[in-house]
């Protein structure tokens, strides 16, 4: 265990008995029950916000020191591995390509959407590489998910029309006449499609999808050791209410 994941640990034991458990239940842990790793691939390109991706990536890596089922979380690229500038300039090497089969939960960062002649979601989408991938690669068992702008990538694929979702306040507009069904709400969870709103919702986003995933035991505990509550609406339909 190196130096950070050192770190993590202590204060997630710390934050685990804050909440009045050490070791989380498996019944709680796993509401699904399922045995295997939950696998989650965050996507990166060029021109991505920095707090779009680092948010629920450290969401989702925290999540291991509160559950009894595995978390796996990487970063992926749609053009394979290689380095990748973010909006603010930081540089991210990504290790690992293009393979949503080996993921359970894909997400989907915006970032650029105000500069259409830079890197960003626009380029993406002139691109196209980004959106096709995505297309392919729906599947049973998948979930896709985006925040922020990283939903108009879900849009160019085709996966939001006529769908329940949302998306950053300045696209929504865009969102809706590409057939997108708003909801208003900062999580919108559709079953194997979840989205959310701009920016900082990519903390709710995560924590609902640990929630969901890992249970709610989990996602308290997350909570604890970053010092967050989540806030908004999540809606469901009413299908998904239980």
């Amino acid at each position: 265990m190196n130096r950070r994941n050192l770190l993590r640990a202590s204060t997630a034991l710390g934050a685990a008995g804050a909440v009045g458990a050490v070791a989380p239940s498996p019944a709680a842990a796993s509401p699904g029950a399922r045995t295997g790793p939950l696998r989650v691939h965050v996507v990166l390109f060029d021109g991505v916000e920095e707090l779009d991706f680092a948010a629920p990536y450290e969401v989702f890596s925290a999540a291991r020191f509160f559950s009894s089922r595995p978390v796996e979380v990487r970063y992926v690229s749609a053009t394979g591995p290689g380095p990748v500038r973010a909006s603010y300039g930081t540089r991210v090497e990504v290790e690992h390509g293009w393979a949503p089969r080996e993921a359970d939960v894909l997400v989907v960062p915006g970032g650029g959407y105000g500069r259409p002649d830079g890197p960003g979601v626009w380029a993406e989408l002139r691109r196209r590489t980004l959106p096709e991938a995505l297309a392919k690669a729906v599947r049973p068992g998948l979930t896709v998910s985006a925040l922020c702008t990283g939903v108009m990538l879900l849009s160019a694929a085709g996966l939001t029309r006529g769908r329940p979702c949302t998306t950053h306040h300045q696209a929504r507009p865009d969102l809706e006449k590409q057939g997108g069904v708003l909801k208003n709400a900062r999580v919108v969870d559709d079953g194997d499609l979840v989205t959310a709103g701009g920016i900082t919702s990519g903390l709710e986003l995560a924590l609902w999808l640990v929630r969901r995933e890992l249970g709610a035991e989990t996602a308290t505990g997350i909570e604890t050791m970053l010092e967050y509550e989540a806030r908004g609406t999540v809606w469901v339909p009413d299908r998904q209410r239980r």
